[in-house]
């Protein structure tokens, strides 16, 4: 059977399906290069407006699988689980998960990417660290994974190499808040990483992607594609209406993220990592109390040995910026909000996040959050403190953070943290 890609481009343009095969083609013929750039923008601006069924989803993403290699992890001695997340402000949970999962006996092959925007990359965070590298081999993979228990790194070229090229379309045509898209794109590499079973903190709030209940749908998706490939998968929708932790940057991110690996740190950051940490161990059989390795240290010797593993030096001081900018508290009263969502694009000015894929991102910039939702405040206390390498990058943050915490008379109670949990059964 023929096609082409106009004629595929119109049925979906006109609210259509694509059959199996025909998708299996368009896919194919576009890594081949035999369809052009502006044909797959088009089917990507059809498929934001009618979406793609069940049926739809799975061959696409099949597809997307199946443009590469996929990893296999079954020689390994440890059971093998995952976690993703769809991008939040001060989320450093996957530098406490991965060894905090790993000390209670699973395999953590967590493949992660870069920052874009107000969200900030587990790969940005950890490069923070002098000496550690993010790329390995499949082998250098398998070996870690084995002889430690944790890995993160970045996902090879190998592994649904189709997704790479779609995702940068996405990011220029205007696509990326696509339902279908999103849950294409991150299921077909964790798929195709060959995790058994895989978490997904899926945010919801001001500094999430998507900030509504169109979360739920995502989540929903997501957990049905893992399902339909074998992968054991549940969704937990978090909140991010407020940063998570204090920390927001690069560094500050490690070096919080240590204190939690070490028995302190954020209640919040702790409270979702062991809640993440315990739905890993259920999925993967382990029975385990994963709070007991923050609290007796083998989670944090753990994440010493994954750092070695990777080259970098655990011992090593963190960088810290230069220029620093507290923000006052202008009155007294009760901190009702702490916006998400400019605390991460204040820290992505100040030069901690990337607006293209190619930007550099610094180290040492980012946000302090003083106070939280609910806490009292004096006039003149300490609100936010701005990292910043340069007086320019200091200035773009400054501009972006006003407003960030709103301060009022009434009482505010605390936001629950864990929203919803999502099943293949529901």
């Amino acid at each position: 059977m023929s096609f082409s890609a106009p004629l595929l481009i119109t049925a979906k343009r006109d609210g259509g399906q694509l059959g199996d095969d025909a998708i299996n083609w368009l896919l194919g013929a576009y890594q081949r290069g035999d369809v052009a750039e502006e044909q797959m923008s088009a089917m990507l601006m059809a498929i934001f407006f009618h979406g793609l069924d069940h049926r739809e989803l799975t061959t696409w993403t099949n597809a997307m699988i199946a443009s590469g290699e996929r990893l296999d992890l079954s020689g390994l001695s440890r059971p093998t689980v995952d976690k993703h997340s769809t991008g939040g402000v001060g989320d450093k949970v996957s530098l406490v998960l991965a060894p905090l999962v790993a000390a209670c006996g699973a395999a953590v092959p967590q493949l992660s990417g870069r920052g874009l925007g107000h969200t900030g990359g587990t790969l940005d965070k950890l490069e923070s660290i002098p000496g550690w590298r993010a790329s390995l081999t499949n082998a250098q993979i398998l070996d870690q994974l084995e002889s430690v228990g944790a890995v993160i790194c970045a996902a090879g070229a190998g592994l649904a190499p189709v997704d790479r090229r779609l995702y940068a379309l996405r990011d220029v045509t205007g696509t990326v808040e696509s339902i279908p898209l999103i849950s294409s794109s991150i299921m077909s590499k964790k798929i195709a990483e060959g995790t058994q079973a895989l978490v997904l903190d899926v945010k919801v709030g001001r500094g999430a992607f998507i900030k509504d209940e169109r979360s739920l749908v995502l989540a929903e998706t997501m957990v049905a594609l893992g399902a339909a490939n074998g992968v054991r998968t549940v969704a937990q929708l978090t909140n991010m209406d407020d940063p998570l932790g204090r920390c927001v940057g690069n560094a500050l991110e490690v070096a919080e993220a240590l204190d939690v690996l070490r028995g302190g740190g954020p209640s919040d950051v702790r409270a979702l990592s062991v809640a993440l940490a315990e739905i890993m161990l259920e999925l993967t059989g382990i029975d385990d109390d994963p709070a007991r390795h923050l609290d007796d240290g083998s989670a944090y010797a753990l994440y010493r040995d994954m750092i070695r593993a990777q080259g970098g030096d655990p011992d090593a001081p963190l960088a810290t910026a230069p220029l620093r900018e507290t923000i006052f508290a202008p009155r007294a009263g009760i901190v009702q909000s702490v916006d998400a969502m400019k605390v991460g694009v204040a820290a992505w000015r100040e030069g901690a996040g990337r607006a293209r894929r190619e930007d550099p991102v610094s180290a040492r910039a980012g946000v302090i959050v003083h106070v939280r939702r609910g806490e009292s405040v004096e006039v003149g206390q300490p609100l936010l403190e701005l990292h910043a390498d340069d007086d320019a990058h200091l200035a773009a943050g400054r501009a972006e953070i006003a407003g960030a915490v709103v301060i009022g008379e009434e009482p505010v109670d605390a936001a629950p943290l864990l929203l919803a949990r999502v099943d293949a059964s529901r």
